[in-house]
């Protein structure tokens, strides 16, 4: 039998700092990072994003920079989104094949400079579209599934040679992973992982980063026939069982905090390493608190951070990174 009050009091190992840090059951270390990093064209460039205070857009030498400076603090993987040029966007979003695009020449650059920093590169067509979307539109507007996804495996093969670690599709067409699988094989791309978008909800929260990526003016309609359901959890499950079976090394769920529920679910049924993206719309609710005097930054990072790795994720994908790291280090 479990002892009772007061021969048991919980509060004990709670009453001093050290004694908290020695029981504490959950652990959050820099490693449990990924940095997500927007590139721009241009040599020199910083742009402060507006609708992410403290979050810019980058230019290919100074997102080296920002790799020499995640190594530095402990990061193990960098997350690359490009600002593709307005001239540079189609209907098809052809940019993406391009080997020599703003996603292709920052892979190189990172790789030759930081090889023991982790690349991850977004395979979807957003950045790359005149009309928003991640993948092909017809006539009517719908997102056509199957002549996109052989696009997404050109795209994943492009990013593949440039040097890409970890391919992460984010587009939610059905089949693409085992696609991009076989095709990564048959190009012996053998160690290059993939991490699924596999739980990408419709949300609310991602309009700062569609400014980031210069898409949110661009996008006609929404992206609800393709990215799941608010309402959904089941369905959150078979779509990451198909990805696993399909040769997924990873899952993700999209957006992070609203989300935990799913992340725990994940983890519980299928026991893979499980990773979060807390997205732009949660960063900036953290940034706008902060700003209003209702929030401390600093507690707050670190306690969103630990929620999800209390809740089973392996890893967060966040634009508080390196200022985590940098807490963290402390």
């Amino acid at each position: 039998m479990t002892a009772s009050y007061p021969a048991l009091r919980l509060r004990r190992t709670r009453s001093t700092g050290w004694s908290r840090r020695l029981h504490a059951e959950t652990v959050l270390t820099p490693a449990d990072l990924i940095w997500p990093l927007f590139v721009c064209d241009g040599q020199g460039i910083e742009e402060p994003i507006g609708a992410l205070p403290g979050v810019s857009r980058w230019s290919v030498d100074n997102i080296v920079a920002r790799g020499r400076e995640a190594r530095d603090l402990g990061i193990p993987c960098l997350a690359l989104f490009p600002y593709t040029q307005p001239e540079r966007r189609t209907e098809d979003g052809r940019e993406a094949l391009n080997p020599d695009n703003l996603m292709c020449r920052a892979i190189r650059a990172l790789k030759d400079a930081v090889p023991d920093i982790g690349v991850l590169t977004d395979v979807a067509l957003d950045p790359y579209t005149s009309h928003g979307h991640d993948g092909l539109v017809d006539a009517a507007g719908y997102v056509v599934n199957d002549t996109t996804a052989d696009m997404l495996v050109q795209q994943a093969l492009n990013q593949a040679a440039a040097g890409a670690d970890i391919i992460a599709p984010s587009d939610m067409m059905d089949g693409r992973i085992g696609m991009i699988r076989t095709a990564l094989e048959a190009d012996a791309h053998h160690n290059v992982q993939i991490m699924s978008y596999a739980a990408k909800y419709a949300s609310a929260f991602y309009g700062p980063f569609r400014d980031a990526v210069g898409s949110r003016g661009l996008l006609k309609g929404d992206k609800k026939t393709y990215q799941m359901d608010s309402a959904n959890a089941e369905e959150a499950l078979r779509e990451v069982a198909l990805d696993l079976a399909e040769g997924a090394d990873t899952v993700m769920v999209k957006p992070g905090m609203p989300y935990l529920d799913i992340i725990v679910r994940v983890r519980q049924a299928f026991e893979v390493p499980v990773f979060a993206y807390q997205v732009s719309g949660e960063y900036a609710m953290i940034e706008a608190a902060v700003a209003a005097g209702a929030a401390d930054r600093d507690a707050m990072v670190l306690e969103t951070l630990l929620a999800f790795k209390r809740a089973g994720c392996s890893g967060v994908l966040t634009y508080h990174a390196a200022h985590a790291a940098k807490l963290l280090a402390r």
